[in-house]
């Protein structure tokens, strides 16, 4: 507990760090100029907003982070230029070809599958984890994914989950790929939302949507239903609730831990030498998070299948969730950050926001009189 405490205050803000020792020794001399100390002596509101800007390491989480530009120099940029050609006009109408291609197959075979054995339903389930493992691995292939697999491949036991820390829906994809997964997933709209309505609910895929309170309490019924089947799919899980830029990870919601099962944890760590994966859903659509993996040289990621994990005598459902919090960071190499990922889709209440303004207008106040 104590280094993870000690992870968390690196990421608190820390104004005092940007100000001298002429800043911090409280002494005001005559014709000094005004300092940034004395600003912020001015509200608390102020401090708490400098404090925000210095070091935000909520934000942070969700930033994508753009490449460093290396084509600066006269021999440099027509080999940019020369490799963008060959990534926008080679390799993507190729891989573009190659995952029509590969949908066409799919599509062949799936639909005869899952209405000629709708009465076979043991075979047809096989049948069907085969067909979807396929067309992940042809995702995979139209990104040119290099992604290595460390560890044992998953099985399929009774009471027993999987989690991983979440950066895109591609993460999904990646693990489909060598075991076919039940997933719980955020409702989508557009085709992709069709996928799930068809082809991923043979799975035993389980959908929500956040805004839905009561979706919380069916989706609880139906995680203890599936877990307690013998023959079907594993259960994914990914705890955090959304897409962190997987640099760091935010808090695991508890309700994959305190089912009284068996938790796997698996840790994701993507190499952004070529493409970072990270998939910000409020500025770019998934077609075209799609489209930017696929214009790329290629997505090189690595996958560890951890060490099942069991909840310790004595030990909370939060307490669990943090110790395989903690193993998936260590593994990934990635940053704990003490924050609730689901405060990214809410804003501050008109109540909270017209109070921190009303003291911040008081304090401006009271500092003018007194003047």
């Amino acid at each position: 507990m104590n280094s993870s405490k000690s992870e968390v205050d690196l990421d608190r803000p820390n104004v005092e760090e940007y100000l001298t020792d002429a800043h911090l020794d409280g002494t005001l001399q005559p014709g000094r100029k005004l300092l940034l100390r004395d600003l912020l002596d001015i509200s608390p509101a102020l401090n708490e907003a400098a404090s925000a800007i210095v070091d935000d390491s909520f934000t942070r989480c969700f930033k994508s982070n753009p490449p460093e530009p290396w084509n600066w120099n006269l021999y440099l940029f027509p080999l940019w230029c020369f490799g963008l050609l060959v990534r926008y006009l080679i390799l993507f109408p190729i891989r573009v070809m190659l995952l029509a291609a590969g949908w066409v197959v799919f599509l062949s075979l799936f639909i005869p599958v899952h209405f000629i054995l709708k009465n076979q339903d043991k075979f047809r389930r096989q049948l069907e984890r085969v067909l979807v493992e396929f067309i992940c691995s042809v995702f995979v292939a139209s990104w040119t994914g290099v992604i290595k697999y460390h560890g044992p491949r998953p099985s399929v036991r009774p009471r027993q989950v999987f989690v991983a820390n979440h950066t895109s829906m591609i993460d999904f994809i990646i693990l489909e790929q060598m075991t076919a997964f039940a997933v719980i997933m955020q409702k989508h709209p557009g085709w992709v939302g069709l996928l799930q309505s068809t082809i991923l609910e043979s799975l035993g895929c389980i959908w929500f949507n956040r805004t839905e309170a009561k979706d919380r309490h069916i989706v609880s019924e139906k995680i203890k239903q599936h877990i307690e089947g013998p023959d079907n799919n594993p259960l994914l899980i990914f705890p955090e609730g959304t897409c962190v830029n997987n640099q760091y990870t935010v808090m695991f919601k508890k309700g994959a831990f305190e089912l009284g099962c068996t938790v796997c944890p698996i840790a994701i760590k993507y190499n952004k030498i070529f493409v970072d994966a990270f998939w910000n859903s409020k500025k770019q659509s998934f077609t075209m998070h799609l489209v930017r993996l696929m214009t790329s040289w290629a997505v090189v990621c690595d996958v560890w299948y951890l060490e099942p994990q069991t909840l310790q005598p004595g030990e909370t459902p939060i307490e669990f969730a943090e110790r395989v919090r903690d193993i998936i960071s260590m593994r990934a190499g990635i940053k704990k950050v003490p924050w609730d990922g689901y405060l990214k889709y809410y804003r501050p209440s008109p109540k909270l926001t017209e109070s921190k303004q009303k003291c911040f207008a008081e304090a401006m106040l009271w500092r003018l009189e007194d003047k």
